[in-house]
């Protein structure tokens, strides 16, 4: 569990509801079921207007990075890296063979397999660098699906106080219907720039940091086994690799 995003969206939340009470303003006053239904809902249906089906449901997958990050070991990849350049240096690269069934990452397995194969060290490095940026580049497009919710949402917030408002207009004979017409208005502004930037575009950011830290330790991964392949000494490669862990 994320600590810090637990405690910044419930921060966030305490901040507003606290507000508005010392305000002297009411919590159920900024409950209204039709201004969150114009501004989620057109949201929603712009942003996959704007993406494919695949990325959109990567981008809501995505969301449990926020509060359940995905593991990332780049002290343990070192670690491992270091093991098998040493018994790589005792015994030859087919000494790595047996370590392959064991890797669950896909992208270490191939690789490793890559390694064990004889790869030219280059022919490695430009192989598993180019499923890198496939990776890299498919994770951020599916990022971009709440950046893309955060652009939108504040536009949908005034579409929909301008919808309150029209209603407004239309029964100003009739000023029991004032009010209703008044709070969606502007209920619907706060929830599309509430939402905006107390929630989208900081799992925006969010997810993108966490893909960052993939890629830096993919790419340690990668520098590893190229030294393997070069026959570097180990605490040359540890030397190297020392830089990805900072």
């Amino acid at each position: 569990m994320d600590i810090i995003s637990l405690v910044g969206i419930t921060l966030s939340l305490v901040a507003i509801l606290v507000g508005q009470m010392l305000e002297g303003g009411h919590v159920g006053s900024l409950l209204q079921f039709t201004a969150f239904l114009i501004v989620i809902g057109g949201t929603l249906g712009a942003v996959m207007l704007q993406t494919s089906l695949k990325v959109f449901l990567d981008g809501l997958s995505m969301l449990r990075w926020v509060f359940q990050p995905p593991r990332v070991a780049s002290r343990e990849t070192l670690d491992m890296i270091l093991e098998w350049s040493q018994k790589a240096r005792r015994g030859g690269l087919l000494a790595l063979e047996p370590y392959i069934e064991q890797l669950p990452d896909l992208f270490h397995r191939r690789g490793l397999q890559m390694l064990v194969d004889g790869a030219e060290p280059e022919i490695l490095r430009e192989t598993l660098e180019l499923d890198l940026q496939a990776y890299e580049q498919h994770r951020l497009e599916a990022a971009k699906v709440w950046m893309a919710a955060g652009g939108y949402s504040p536009t949908i917030g005034i579409l929909g106080a301008v919808m309150g408002l029209i209603h407004v207009m239309e029964n100003l004979s009739d000023p029991s219907k004032l009010g209703a017409g008044i709070a969606v208005a502007f209920v619907a502004t706060i929830y599309g720039v509430g939402g905006a930037n107390l929630f989208f575009l900081p799992v925006a950011g969010k997810l993108r940091y966490w893909v960052g830290r993939q890629v830096a330790d993919k790419e340690l991964f990668i520098q590893g086994l190229v030294s393997i392949a070069n026959g570097d000494n180990p605490r040359i490669i540890e030397a190297k690799l020392q830089g990805y862990l900072a």
